[in-house]
């Protein structure tokens, strides 16, 4: 404990601009700049009465600090920077919760770029995130342009992806086989009795996720069923809306009218593709089975409640905030890669 004698305050002249320094909050308190400093930084250091002194006079003046200088002196910016496709996805979204909660706790405030599925894109949102210099990064995905690779291993900063998995992560990698889910789920489908299912998603953009689902549907379709075709069915121009499932649910019938199971990439899709069945007249699972990917909050409450994969959302957020924090505390900690795993949810759609 460094004790600090409390001298008597002072009145305090408000600059032309309005803008309170900290001078005018020690002079304000009574005590001395390196006081006020140590009182906002490391309470601990400093005495109680000094202490309530310095934060009296905060209040009184609206005192903000100016991280700025203190952020060049340790060269620690206070800030992770992480990169997603949409905010408009719950499934992010709850991503983004977990990796916030664990990142303010420890003071460190969390920018948020967005994507829209275009690597391109990313690229872009990476180079303005890393002219700030943040602490960290936090990416969906595992694919990537080859500049936004040279530009993440040339940052010496530590760097998480997600909600992917790859034998060349760039450093860390908290997230689950997509591929393997989608096996899953389509190995489900046939032991339940399904003889003719059909791929729906998104597969014209730059979703590497949505082609590996589409691979592990394909892989194991040839697999348990080598006699029978592989369908596939992409949203193409339409993108990911619950739209775009209905129009999913009329392709397959057109399209491939023997279609008993509609495997959906996204929960978003057969969402649309249920909500599109219900307004036909089309009973689900009997005439039509539909599953899939994500279990967002609406899965459970669909007419009928959905099968689905449910994905470890916030855990993967949670967990690469705390690899980012690990990492800026031990600069020389070793990169991991952690696969959090998926549960198939089996319900009443399929």
């Amino acid at each position: 404990m460094i004790d600090v004698e409390v001298q008597q305050p002072q009145k305090v002249t408000r600059r032309a601009t309005g803008t309170v320094t900290l001078d005018e909050v020690a002079a304000l308190a009574g005590v001395s700049p390196s006081t006020v400093s140590r009182a906002i930084r490391s309470p601990d250091q400093v005495s109680v009465a000094a202490y309530e002194a310095v934060m009296r006079a905060v209040r009184a003046t609206n005192y903000v600090p100016n991280r700025a200088a203190s952020n060049l002196a340790s060269n620690r910016s206070g800030t992770v920077a992480a990169v997603m496709p949409a905010m408009s996805y719950s499934v992010f979204a709850d991503t983004v919760h977990g990796l916030e909660a664990v990142l303010s706790a420890a003071g460190i405030q969390l920018f948020l770029g967005t994507t829209g599925y275009d690597e391109a894109r990313e690229e872009e949102v990476l180079r303005a995130f890393l002219g700030r210099r943040p602490d960290g990064i936090v990416l969906v995905g595992a694919s990537h342009t080859d500049g936004t690779r040279e530009l993440l291993q040339r940052s010496q900063i530590p760097i998480v992806e997600t909600w992917d998995w790859t034998d060349d992560p760039i450093d860390s990698l908290v997230g689950f086989s997509n591929r393997d889910a989608f096996s899953a789920m389509t190995q489900y489908v046939v032991d339940a009795g399904y003889r003719h299912p059909t791929f729906a998603g998104w597969l014209t953009g730059a979703d590497s996720r949505a082609h590996a689902r589409r691979d592990g549907f394909r892989d194991t379709i040839s697999r348990l069923l080598p006699d029978e075709p592989v369908r596939i069915l992409d949203t193409g121009a339409r993108g990911i809306s619950v739209d775009a499932g209905g129009w999913l649910l009329e392709q397959a019938r057109e399209r491939h009218p023997e279609t008993d199971v509609l495997v959906c990439a996204s929960d978003i899709f057969a969402t649309g593709a249920l909500l599109a069945a219900h307004r036909r007249g089309i009973h689900v699972p009997t005439e039509i089975a539909v599953t899939g990917f994500g279990d967002f909050e609406m899965s459970r409450h669909l007419p009928p409640p959905l099968t689905t994969i449910q994905t470890p959302n916030e855990s993967i957020g949670r967990r690469a905030g705390e690899l980012i924090l690990e990492r800026i505390a031990d600069p020389h900690a070793e990169s991991v890669s952690i696969d959090l795993g998926f549960t198939l949810m089996v319900r009443e759609s399929a």
